[in-house]
């Protein structure tokens, strides 16, 4: 069975707590010897805590776990409860500033969803994705 663990790391409102989580992620991916997903999870993990930080005005979390099934789950919480809305064609999003998180996770991760959620006492939401681990 493999090892499981789960961290979470609650953040500010501030786009800075992208590049916080981006390195805790690093590290946390690092000394669990999944190297080979390390450059994967960072890239989803900034883009579901930029869209909570950008698009929100209260506290975020991102939260790192691994299942028993050996599987890499990474999640982000806003205080938005509004769902996300559905990816552009990644095509299309790559040409645009803004609106390419989602079509980028779509892409890279096995899944995603999202679903409602509450912490600090505030309605959210949770926007997640899953990384198999090979």
């Amino acid at each position: 069975m493999p090892e499981t663990w789960d961290y979470t790391l609650y953040i500010p409102n501030d786009l800075r707590a992208v590049t916080v989580c981006r390195r805790t992620l690093r590290l946390i991916f690092t000394l669990h010897g999944l190297i080979g997903l390390v450059d994967t999870a960072e890239l989803l993990a900034a883009e579901l805590v930029s869209n909570a930080v950008r698009h929100t005005k209260g506290p975020a979390a991102l939260r790192v776990r691994r299942s028993p099934e050996g599987v890499v789950w990474i999640g982000a919480w806003d205080t938005d409860p509004e769902p996300p809305p559905p990816p552009q064609l990644l095509g299309r999003a790559t040409e645009l500033e803004q609106g390419r998180g989602l079509p980028l996770v779509t892409a890279c991760a096995d899944y995603w969803g999202w679903r409602p959620s509450a912490r600090f006492g505030e309605r959210g939401k949770y926007v997640w994705c899953e990384l198999a681990v090979a």
